[in-house]
């Protein structure tokens, strides 16, 4: 309900900035670019896709499936659960626990040795190919930890489970997706507009 109310602004703000350019346009405010002029409806559609093809889309994305696993997996009842874990979910724990140790340690050979791939050509961390990938190194690690532990603890078997686990996230955040889409539209058209 309250992301419908979200959505809902984004496209009344979206709506309402198209009017105000036409009107600021008309009265030739100088710097100011009307969406209903050609440039303004060209850039609109022909842009689009550029405009939401953004790395935040692709975090937005890996975030939602990273949330989406450990909840589906089951590694969160696991934590929340009171009592003793059974001999099989304390097993998986484990077994996924040496999964992400393995995943870091390949990371951090990456990351961390003289002369490593993931530097920067000066040899730093911050900026390099492994500042920009963090979202998506950090949150193929959940998942895995995620995967590991659903396949290990019984709780999903199957190859359509696995799936299942990948795609729950997104499923359950698809809201998001929207909202994001209606966000970084709006945000791209105050740009043009104005900018």
């Amino acid at each position: 309900m309250k992301s419908s109310r979200v959505c809902m602004g984004l496209l009344v703000a979206e709506c309402v900035l198209v009017i105000v350019s036409w009107l600021l346009s008309a009265a030739r405010i100088e710097g100011v670019r009307s969406m209903l002029s050609s440039e303004g409806i060209r850039w609109f559609f022909g842009g689009f896709s550029n405009i939401i093809a953004n790395p935040l889309l692709a975090w937005l994305l890996l975030a939602l499936i990273a949330g989406g696993s450990l909840k589906q997996s089951g590694v969160l009842r696991h934590f929340t659960a009171r009592g003793e874990a059974s001999f099989r979910n304390r097993l998986a724990l484990r077994v996924a626990i040496v999964f992400v140790v393995l995943y870091a340690l390949v990371i951090s050979m990456l990351t961390l040795m003289p002369h490593a791939i993931l530097l920067s050509f000066s040899g730093h961390l911050f900026p390099s190919a492994f500042s920009r990938g963090l979202v998506p190194i950090i949150c193929f690690g959940i998942t895995l930890f995620s995967v590991v532990y659903g396949i290990i603890s019984g709780n999903k078997q199957k190859g359509e489970d696995v799936l299942d686990i990948l795609s729950y996230g997104l499923r359950q955040g698809s809201s998001l997706i929207i909202i994001y889409i209606f966000a970084i539209q709006l945000y791209a058209s105050l740009r043009f507009v104005f900018g």
